[in-house]
């Protein structure tokens, strides 16, 4: 994908290139990245409160809110747009406590969360609404890895490249 000014970015982010953005910042992230909405984040503070395995290593991760649907014949993934960041905004200053570097999502952040994300040297990236085939073709792999009960709701680690965002907190 070429969007003009982008900045190519590879995940995980060092705190160097965290501090080099800017709000409205227009990136192309590569890299590895997980899914996981509301009910995982709900396991995910579980998990960290009750001293448990979490499904991924928080530290320099990196978040997409999205329920992905299932992939199609010949197809990686389903549909993977962003879902509304507000949703987790709960737990999200735990899980930033615990290394998480990177969220994508769509819509705004409370106050807490907007503090948490500069206090602990991370970034909000916004994603588009309604590009969910966009988003659909930019992930190289897709590996379900935990809370399959959860169907969408699962957490996916995917492979993408080319992901479009802007930066809206850090």
């Amino acid at each position: 994908m070429k969007i003009e000014n982008a900045k190519k970015l590879c995940l995980p982010l060092s705190a160097a290139q965290i501090k080099d953005l800017h709000k409205g910042d227009v990136v192309l992230l590569c890299g590895t990245i997980y899914t996981a909405r509301d009910q995982a984040h709900k396991r995910i503070a579980a998990a960290i409160k009750e001293n448990k395995e979490l499904p991924f290593p928080l530290q320099n991760a990196a978040i997409y809110y999205c329920g992905p649907t299932p992939a199609q014949s010949g197809q990686i993934i389903g549909s993977c747009g962003p879902t509304t960041s507000a949703r987790m905004d709960a737990y999200t200053p735990l899980l930033l406590e615990h290394g998480l570097k990177v969220m994508i999502g769509k819509g705004v952040r409370n106050d807490v969360v907007t503090q948490a994300i500069t206090k602990h040297g991370a970034v909000y990236f916004s994603a588009i609404g309604g590009a969910a085939a966009l988003y659909q073709s930019t992930v190289r792999s897709c590996e379900l890895i935990a809370y399959p009960d959860l169907g969408c709701e699962a957490v996916y680690k995917l492979t993408v490249e080319d992901f479009p965002a802007v930066v809206t907190v850090v």
